[in-house]
Order: C-alpha cells, then structure tokens, then sequence
C-alpha cells in the first residue's frame, strides 16, 4: 500500500505544471493594467491565438499598474497552477520574487510587454522595440519644432522596463542627431494625471520658451495637455505621446498631440500564446521577439494602413 501511495505520489509531483493527457494547455495572463486599452487588445491578440491553438486562457490584472496590486495576483494564479503563465511585469525588481515562485512550480513564464530584470525568468521575452519606439518619437518631435528648442520627457516611474527604454531611445536620438535640441531631463508624474499637469505649469513658468514634450505614456500625454491648454499653448508647445488608443487618437484629432507612437499589442499577446503553447508541448521556444511601432500623425491616422494598429477598447 505503501508503495503503490508512493508511486502515486511521484507520478503526480512529475506532472506538476505539465497538462494532463488528452487535456487542453492552461495559460494566464496576467495584464499590467486591467482595462487599459493597450493590454485589452493585447487580450484580444492572445484569445484569437488560443482559440486557433485549443488553449484555455484566463486574463487577469490589477486595477493600477502597482507591483503590490500585481502581486497578490500572481499568487494567486501560482496556486491554482496553470501550465504557463503570460505577465507584464509592474516593476523589473519587485515581480522578481512571485515570478521566482511560480517558475520554482514549473509553471512555464512568457513576459510580455515588461520585463524584469533576473534574465533567468521568461523562457520568452516579447515586447516592443522600446528604445528604437522613443527614438522615433525624438525624431517626430525634433521635425515637429524644427529641429530647435527645449524640450522636456514626462514619464510614470523610474523602474518599469518599457518606458525606461523609451527614455533611453529619445535621448540617445537626441544627443546623436539633433544638435539644436535640448532635452530638460525626464520628470515623473507616477502615472497621475494632475501630477503630469503639475509638471508641465512648472516647467512652462521655468522655461517659457518650452518647444515639446515627449510623454511617454497616455496618462502624462493627458495631463500634458491639460497644462498646455490651460496655458494656451496647445500647437505651440509640440507634444509626442506613446500608444494608440481611443483616447491618445481623440488627443490627436483635437490638437493636443501631434505624433503618436503605436505599438503591436495585439500581435504581442499573439506570440506570447504561441511560445507558452510551444513551452508546455516541449517545442522550440524563441528567447526574445521585437515588434514594431509605427508613427502615427492627423494625416494618415485614418488610412487603413494605421487604422489595423490603432488599440482597442475591447473584442
């Protein structure tokens, strides 16, 4: 009896983390932002996937892109044991620890979107060229005030691996081909609205003279431009903003950006369910895909071209 219990019992520890026979694959994912258009169409990108594939997959994530707010999630899914698990990480340090939980369950990790930074964790990594995204941006707002000004980077916090490429990206393009640019620095507005609005009236009354604005995400875009309009500089000082939503694209049409940066959210949340499902069966896995971003302007947001990347709200 004794052996047959201790057979049992290996043969169950053996199967941890692995679907059972005849059974489909079980894959969540965990958003950085629940609603947010960005992960919503990556949602979108990951259930067409796994519906081709046969895969079961959840969606989850937290009301705030928080670590403490992620967190607990993760926990969650780590105890109800899917096969693989998609995350975009809310911080490169603190998801170290709960991703390190669930890889210590062999549950197979796909990061999405956001890294962290153990290079052990995420047999895949997924995500947009970031640093090549924000070069683009200098690029877009160096042409938008005639290659001459002051300009100022408005982000969310130090420490969340995309925008922190973006950075690097604008600055490094900066420094390299546009002598007659000045970068004032980064500031961060913590992903809070009025904080970005702050920000901006103060540099407006330190720098009159303010010719752009790179935000790198919807939240500093949209506190910007409350600031701006508030001023009465809306066209005057230029803004680039990152991602394609309804609302980055209304900020378009309305003037209070000039350029947006349009990731593949979609096509993200594709390949990571293409790699988890490869992961699980045992099949060849590819450590890390890039995608593209395209520049997206009021003369060609409504092309059909840019149209199929603008994000959406849901399926």
């Amino acid at each position: 009896m004794r052996k047959a219990f201790a057979a049992a019992l290996l043969l169950a520890l053996a199967a941890c983390g692995q679907p059972s026979a005849g059974g489909a694959v079980r894959v969540t994912l965990v958003q950085g932002l629940a609603g947010e258009e960005f992960y919503e169409t990556m949602a979108c990108g990951a259930r067409a996937k796994a519906k081709e594939l046969g895969v079961e997959l959840e969606v989850q994530g937290p009301q705030k892109f928080d670590p403490t707010l992620q967190t607990p999630i993760v926990n969650s899914v780590v105890a109800a044991q899917p096969d693989a698990l998609l995350i975009a990480p809310t911080d490169v340090k603190a998801m170290i620890a709960p991703l390190t939980q669930a890889k210590q369950r062999n549950i197979k990790i796909i990061l999405v979107d956001t890294v962290v930074e153990d290079a052990s964790i995420g047999l895949s990594r997924i995500s947009t060229d970031n640093v090549k995204g924000g070069a683009a941006a200098a690029k877009a707002l160096s042409e938008q005030i005639g290659g001459k000004g002051k300009v100022l980077v408005i982000s969310t916090d130090p420490g969340v691996s995309t925008v922190d490429a973006r950075i690097k990206g604008f600055e490094e393009e900066i420094k390299a081909a546009h002598p007659g640019v000045s970068s004032l620095g980064v500031q961060y507005s913590h992903n809070d609205v009025g904080e970005a609005s702050k920000i901006v009236n103060a540099a407006l009354a330190k720098d009159p003279d303010l010719a752009g604005v790179f935000a790198t995400n919807l939240n500093s875009a949209t506190g910007a431009g409350t600031a701006l309009q508030q001023a009465g500089k809306l066209g005057q000082v230029k803004m680039v903003g990152f991602d394609a939503g309804p609302a980055q694209v209304k900020q378009l049409k309305d003037g209070v950006v000039q350029a947006l940066i349009a990731q593949l959210p979609g096509e993200i949340g594709a390949k990571g369910v293409e790699q988890a499902f490869a992961a699980v069966k045992g099949q060849q896995v590819t450590a890390a895909i890039p995608t593209d971003a395209t520049i997206v302007t009021r003369e060609n947001v409504d092309t059909p071209e840019v149209r199929k990347v603008l994000y959406k709200a849901g399926c």
